[in-house]
């Protein structure tokens, strides 16, 4: 049920999103400690502000009514991916060069698993990186298990 319930949602919010300036970012449908929560993650490249969240939240909320695709009890959740939002993909990275990034990597390189800095720029091979003590790493691509944004 809960893939279902996903899917639709998807499908609504991905046709609502763009003419509000959005994107969908993530959705999840899931039980968490004794209830059900459905969170939709939203983004766009002003950033999110509260006006946005209340304005998906009474959208999505007036869809589930309607369609009632959920039968019991659940808490509707609508957010930003935050301040320290994973970077999932090549252009999400892009997106952020100039930004202060976090790499996890599968393996040590130069002696490191963890690449904290500024991103300097991304290409279909790598994301360079310029270290807090100035010096500037190249990343392969598949050498990382997770970025994310880093204040």
């Amino acid at each position: 049920m809960s893939d279902s319930v996903t899917e639709r949602v998807r499908l609504f919010a991905e046709s609502l999103l763009p003419s509000l300036g959005l994107e969908l970012y993530d959705i999840q449908f899931r039980r968490e400690g004794q209830g059900w929560v459905l969170r939709l993650m939203i983004d766009s490249l002003e950033g999110v502000s509260l006006d946005d969240c209340s304005r998906v939240s009474r959208e999505v909320g007036d869809f589930l009514d309607v369609e009632d695709l959920i039968s019991h009890p659940y808490n509707l959740e609508i957010s930003s991916p935050g301040a320290e939002r994973t970077l999932r993909n090549r252009d999400e990275c892009c997106r952020f060069v100039g930004s202060r990034v976090r790499l996890k990597l599968r393996e040590e390189q130069d002696g490191q698993r963890v690449i904290i800095g500024m991103l300097e720029s991304v290409d279909d091979q790598e994301l360079l990186v310029k270290m807090d003590d100035g010096r500037e790493i190249g990343v392969l691509w598949d050498t990382i298990k997770k970025a994310r944004l880093t204040l």
